[in-house]
This record gives structure tokens, sequence and C-alpha cells, in this order.
């Protein structure tokens, strides 16, 4: 095909990286610095393909279970949290476990055991076996019912109409969670809120930029994986403001060449838990074929930092005589820490 040589890149930020996932990656790569590999982790650390192969050269052995680490070894739990039968099943097999669940994830556990513990009915909206519901349900799972998108509330049925609250998983699509939360409404009028927003800043800001940039796209490639519920949420979220189309790849070289034809702007975001060096090469790829004109649309900026899991800052410590630095995070970062 004959590429544009004058084809423009709208390029959203911010994208790519938030402080949880960050968080969670340099938790692998210091326990593997520190305690030597293997070091086990169960599930994918966060749901990028890229990152998890990079970790796995290093050393990471990555498992679906508990019961699959052996006894005795270093565990770390994933940046989508975990059950508190997760955490029985490591103490029983004496593993020695690092916890690296998102905080804004751990605001949500624990707001689950207030509700529950004040007898409420929890409506837990989000997507049916993504990890991150799972640990939430496991929480209260006596007390939480599942909301799987808007269509799933008529299904939804409660003890008692007046102690009802609604929870989400932090990476789902704001504008549909809010339609499942006024359908939810209407059929319970005195459901509560949370006592703050549950979708995390960065899913919420990733979206914003999309959303002001879709309507002067023909295109939007998302770079994510398949399983990154933050990243299929923004190519549905291009499509829905505006977007002729978007795809979701891994790496530039899924693109295929037929998306470009007749197109004349194409714009590229990245998901959450997305190293910045996919995007660049993506960039890169595109500007072979004639897209090297690249504006950036802004939609917020992002400063928030977190401080490693406890367990490990401890061990840290006591090998270096000082506490380790607080992480810094650079949304810009080519490469994993």
């Amino acid at each position: 095909m004959s590429a544009p040589s004058t084809g423009q890149v709208l390029l959203a930020a911010p994208r790519g990286y938030c402080a949880g996932v960050d968080r969670a990656v340099v938790t692998v790569e210091k326990a593997l610095e520190l305690y030597g590999p293997p070091v086990y982790v169960r599930k994918q650390i966060v749901h990028n393909r890229h990152v998890v192969s990079t970790l796995e050269k290093r050393g990471a052995v990555f498992v679906d279970e508990t019961q699959e680490v052996p006894e005795g070894a270093t565990v770390v739990f994933s940046a989508h949290g975990v059950a508190p039968v997760v955490h029985e099943e490591a103490a029983r097999l004496r593993l020695k476990t690092i916890d690296a669940t998102c905080p804004l994830v751990t605001k949500v556990h624990r707001e689950a055991v207030r509700f529950a513990g004040d007898d409420f009915d929890i409506l837990l909206i989000g997507h049916e076996g993504h990890e991150e519901v799972v640990g939430t349900a496991g929480e209260a799972p006596e007390h939480i019912t599942l909301v799987d998108g808007p269509d799933d509330v008529p299904n939804v049925q409660v003890r008692d109409p007046e102690k009802v609250v609604w929870l989400s998983q932090t990476t789902l699509s704001v504008d549909e969670t809010m339609e499942t939360v006024r359908r939810l409404r209407e059929r319970f009028p005195a459901l509560q809120d949370p006592p703050s927003d549950d979708i995390c800043y960065a899913t919420q800001n990733r979206q914003q930029a999309v959303k002001q940039m879709a309507d002067r796209c023909d295109l939007v490639i998302v770079v994510g994986s398949r399983n990154s519920s933050n990243s299929v949420r923004l190519v549905e979220v291009a499509l829905e403001h505006g977007a002729r189309a978007s795809y979701l790849v891994d790496y530039a070289d899924e693109i295929d060449d037929a998306w470009l034809e007749g197109v004349a702007t194409v714009g590229v975001t990245s998901g959450a838990s997305v190293p910045e060096v996919l995007v660049r090469d993506v960039l890169a790829h595109l500007a072979e074929r004639g897209y090297g004109d690249v504006e950036t649309i802004t939609a917020a900026e992002e400063s928030l930092l977190f401080a490693l899991p406890t367990e490990l800052r401890r061990d840290l410590k006591a090998r270096s005589g000082a506490e380790p630095e607080q992480l810094r995070h650079d949304p810009a970062a080519g490469h994993l820490h």
C-alpha cells in the first residue's frame, strides 16, 4: 500500500504503567535480586505478555495456584489481589509471601470487609472470573453478588433492599459502570455508593485521554494484552467515542497494514500494565509507514507513588541497613526497572 506522507499520530497521555503496576513489577525484580531465583509468582504479576516473559527470563516462575509453590519457597501475590483463603494456603505451606496487591485494590477489599461486617448485601460490579473480582469476592463470599455489566442487573437478588451497597473492579469502563449503577438504583433506590471511587485513577485517566482524541481518529491502536481488562476497555471507549476502528496489539509487528488503508490519523495509547518501550516500537512502526507527525493529547498529569510491600522493604533494609528509596513512577520509562 502507499502510505500517506503526512499521516498524523495522536499519542494519548497518560498511558502505560500506573503506580500499582510499577510497584508490582519492581517487587518481583527486587525479590529476585534479594533472594535469588527462583521467585514464584501466583498468577501473572500484571496482565502483560511482555512483562511476564521478561521476568521469566530473570528467574520468576509463574504458577496458577499456591499449591504449585514448593514448601518454604518465596511467593509474590499479583497486583490483582487474592482472597483470604490464599493467604491461609500459603501459611499452611510455610511460604514466604510478598503481597504486591495494588493499594487501590486493597482499598476495595477493606470496603467489602467493612460492609459485610455491617451485614450489607454487596453488589460487586465486575467481570466474572477476573482475578481481581475473585480476590475481592473472597473477602465476604456470603455477602457479595457479582454484577457483570448493565444487562446482568435484572438477575440481582438481595435480602433487604434497604441495605445494599455497590463496589466495583478497579479496571472497568467508567461509563458502563455508571450505567450499571443507574440500573441498579432503579431497582434498589436505597443503594449506597462506596465511600470513594473504586475505579482507579489510572484507568479513568487513560479512558479520558482516549475520549478526548477518538473522534479525530480514523484508527486507534491500543497496546496491551487480551487478558488486560483496562486495555480491552480502551478499545471499547475509542469506538464508543468516535474512532472508526480500534485494535488491541501486544507488539508493533501485530499491526496489519490493511488497517492503515485510507487512514489519515492514528491514535495510540497503552494499557496500565504496558511498558513504554512497546509504545515506542509502535510509533517507529507507524513512522516507517508515513505517520511521522506525533501530537500528544494530555488528559491528566500523574504523580502518584506507592511504597514497596512491607515484607520486601523490611528485608531490603536488613540487607542494606537503610530504607529503600521510594518508587519513582516514570510513565516514560522504556524498560522494566
